[in-house]
Order: structure tokens, then C-alpha cells, then sequence
């Protein structure tokens, strides 16, 4: 496509979004639950045909040189296209938040007023890698009654473009419009540049993806967006602590996965367990090939951890989002200091204490700025699939609206609505 044609192809698809988006809000909850466990059938039924598509993506990911981790990320194993399916089938029990009036109050005047819970019309979403968020927005889509546009990476085209197909299937299956999910077909980055100046037909923008990427749709956008720029998260192992659940969950919250924005990637340890602490999980990392990047402190405890892998930390390093077998790690007096330090240098996603002192515990989770805060539990749980809210369409760090994993009502507003019996203004 050239610059002209990408222009029109978004105007088409935008207008098309548009007209859709009033079909599929004004759909009963029972159609759009339909769709859900179509598209939870085809994804079944389809599972290898889909792994076919997406050998294709790997295989050009693997000859272009991309980190073992960016290739992990593109993966659909049989295992991630049942866990899309069972997203599906969960968002389609759950109760239906459109049409649902709150607060309804009686005024003096006599009217009674409330409000009401509605989509926010055609949503855009711009993201990288992992084919799996096709399935995750247009279901969260589906559900809350939007229509969305897609724009997935080149690296996972032929992947999105088969799932987009089941999702368009789906829809037709239950009565609804196709074009309430729309894939952008082309990978040209100019059709990123129309998708997000099109507040004609488009109500807000969903970036998931690198620094870089976010970065650049917050600069340009004309339409509202809902982001976060990256996932520095932090556990932090208090004093007092249980030593075997805090190896355990750390191990975790670092090791079970590294790609992923909600892996923990600075440990903080307080001044009175380090010593106790530190070589016990530093044995953990030197079995699993972590390298640990240090203040002096804790260098000083880890160096004689056989095959650890241990270097000095730089001032970045309290910053960095590494998504590798890498962690930044620092001793520091107690609760406070830890606060500090995790307010100064996370990016608010996700941070985590570790502990048995239950005014430690309260302090943490009121006064640390993050989208989640936890306690005695890994920071890989922050996740809307294990929030329970059957998917998410992503994390927001931002304050305003939607803040956290972003799942059916992150993807709507409120809407007062004002009942009356003839009542006028004196």
C-alpha cells in the first residue's frame, strides 16, 4: 500500500468501526456471550491450523536474530490458545456491566439520579509481539460491547491475521457485525500514524508494546490513551520475614518467566535479613543463570555464592525493565527506605512486599504510588486473567480511568442518567 492508500484503507476502516460499534453496543448481553463461546469453539477446533500460521512468524523471527525472549513472546503453544479459549468462555459467564445505572439517588427536586455504565465506543489498539492480545482485546471487545481496530507487529502478522479471521467468524456465528473487530492488514508504521489521529473514529487508543512504541502514540495521538511505558517491578523481602516463603516467591515472581512487564526485576532486602536471605536466593539465581547487578552491600554477601553470577550496579540499573535472566538488587535499612526507593525508581506497575509484620504490610500498600501493590505473593500474579477478570487488554499505569490490568470496565465510562415525573427547575 502507498501513503494514500494507507490513508484510505484506516478512513475505511475507522467509518466501518464506527458503524459498528452502535450495532454491537445496543447487542443483548446474550448475543455478545455467544460470540464469546464461538470464538472459545473455533479456537479449539482450529488450534492447529493456527500453530501452522504461526510457525511462519517464528521461523522469520528466528533468521531475522531476535532474543530468545521477543521469539518466546510470539509463541501459541497448544497450552496459550486453550488458555485464550478459557478466557473466553470466563468473560462470557460473567455478569454484563453495560446498561448497569449506580448510585441511583433521590434529590430534593424529586428527581432521581444516577449513573450508568456504557462502552466507550471504537477503540484502537497498537501492539507488539504477542499474538495472543488479538484474542485478549477483541474478546474484552466483544464483551464490553466496543469495536475495536488492531494493529499487531510485523514480527506476528501471520499469526493475527488468522486469529482476526476466527474472531470475524465468531461475531457473524452470533449475529453481529464483523467489523466490531477489525486486524489492520498492513505492516507499514504509517498506518500506526492515521490510526491515532482519526478522533472522528476513534474514541481512544490502547498501546501495548516497547518504551519506544508508547512513547511515540503519547506524543502524536489526537485521541485519548490509556499506557504504560514499562514494568520495573520490585519486590521487596522485609525484616521481619518468613525466609522459606520469601525465597519461594521471589524465585518466582523473577524466574518464572522473564519476558513478561510484571516479572520482578529490582529486589530490595531489608538491612536485618540480608544476610540471611541474600545467599539462600543467590543460589537460587546462580542455578538458573541470573545475573545479579548490586549496590555494595549486597555484593559483598552474594560473592561467595558458588557459580553466581554477580557484578556492580549502575544508577540505570534501579530504573531498567531487563526481560531477561537479570535483576538488580539492593540492601536497604527497612520499610521506609524500601518505599522510597520503590516510588523513585518503578515504573507503578507492580510491587511487592514480602512480610510478617502487618504494619509493614498496611504501609506498603497504601503508601506506594503502583497500579497494584501486594503482599507475600509474587508480582507475576498481576494479570487480568488472575484478577478474574477473564482477560486483559493490558496494565495502565496512568491515574486517571482505567489504572491496573484494564479488563471489561476499564473499557467503559460512566454516562449520568436523571429519572423524573414531570419535575421542571424554579
Amino acid at each position: 500500500m502507498n501513503a494514500l492508500n494507507i490513508a484510505e484503507h484506516m478512513a475505511h476502516l475507522g467509518a466501518q468501526a464506527r458503524a459498528a460499534s452502535a450495532r454491537i453496543a445496543a447487542a443483548s448481553a446474550a448475543e455478545r456471550n455467544a460470540a464469546l463461546r464461538a470464538l472459545a469453539v473455533l479456537l479449539r477446533t482450529e488450534s492447529d491450523a493456527l500453530q501452522v500460521e504461526n510457525a511462519k512468524d517464528l521461523q522469520r523471527a528466528v533468521e531475522a536474530g531476535l532474543a530468545p525472549p521477543m521469539v518466546d513472546r510470539l509463541r501459541l503453544t497448544p497450552k496459550i490458545i486453550e488458555t485464550l479459549a478459557v478466557g473466553c468462555e470466563q468473560l462470557a459467564a460473567m455478569a454484563d456491566v453495560i446498561g448497569e445505572v449506580s448510585g441511583l439517588r433521590q434529590q430534593p427536586s424529586g428527581i432521581r439520579v444516577g449513573q450508568m455504565r456504557v462502552p466507550l465506543g471504537v477503540f484502537g489498539m497498537i501492539f507488539e509481539s504477542r499474538p495472543n492480545v488479538t484474542i485478549e482485546a477483541a474478546s474484552l471487545s466483544i464483551k464490553s460491547g466496543n469495536a475495536c481496530i488492531l494493529r499487531g507487529g510485523s514480527e506476528a502478522i501471520d499469526s493475527n491475521r488468522a486469529l482476526a479471521v476466527l474472531v470475524q467468524r465468531a461475531l457473524a456465528q452470533a449475529g453481529l457485525p464483523a467489523e466490531a473487530v477489525q486486524l489492520v492488514q498492513t505492516t507499514d508504521r504509517e498506518a500506526v500514524g492515521r490510526l491515532i489521529a482519526m478522533p472522528e473514529h476513534v474514541d481512544v487508543i490502547i498501546p501495548r508494546g516497547g518504551k519506544g512504541l508508547i512513547e511515540r502514540i503519547s506524543r502524536e495521538a489526537k485521541v485519548p490513551v490509556i499506557k504504560h511505558l514499562d514494568g520495573n517491578c520490585h519486590t521487596y523481602v522485609d525484616d521481619p520475614c518468613d525466609l522459606d516463603l520469601a525465597v519461594k516467591v521471589t524465585e518466582n515472581a523473577k524466574t518464572q518467566k522473564y519476558s513478561p512487564c510484571n516479572a520482578t526485576e529490582s529486589l530490595l532486602v531489608a538491612r536485618g535479613v540480608a544476610a540471611a536471605f541474600l545467599p539462600r536466593i543467590g543460589a537460587v539465581f546462580a542455578a538458573k543463570g541470573v545475573e545479579m547487578r548490586c549496590c555494595p552491600e549486597s555484593r559483598a554477601l552474594l560473592a561467595g555464592v558458588p557459580g553466581a553470577t554477580v557484578v556492580d550496579a549502575t544508577e540505570q540499573d534501579w530504573f531498567e525493565e531487563y526481560l531477561a535472566p537479570v535483576i538488580s538488587v539492593k540492601v536497604v535499612a527497612g520499610v521506609d527506605e524500601a518505599i522510597a526507593h520503590v516510588n523513585h525508581y518503578s515504573s507503578h506497575h507492580t510491587d511487592a512486599i514480602l512480610t510478617t509484620n502487618h504494619v509493614h504490610a498496611q504501609r506498603f500498600l497504601r503508601e506506594v504510588d503502583s497500579a497494584s501493590v501486594m503482599v507475600n505473593t509474587s508480582t507475576r500474579f498481576a494479570d487480568g486473567f488472575e484478577y478474574g477478570l477473564g482477560a486483559e487488554i493490558g496494565i495502565s499505569t496512568d491515574k486517571f480511568h482505567a489504572r491496573g490490568p484494564v479488563g471489561i470496565e476499564g473499557l467503559t465510562s460512566l454516562k449520568w442518567v436523571v429519572l423524573g415525573q414531570g419535575e421542571v427547575r424554579g
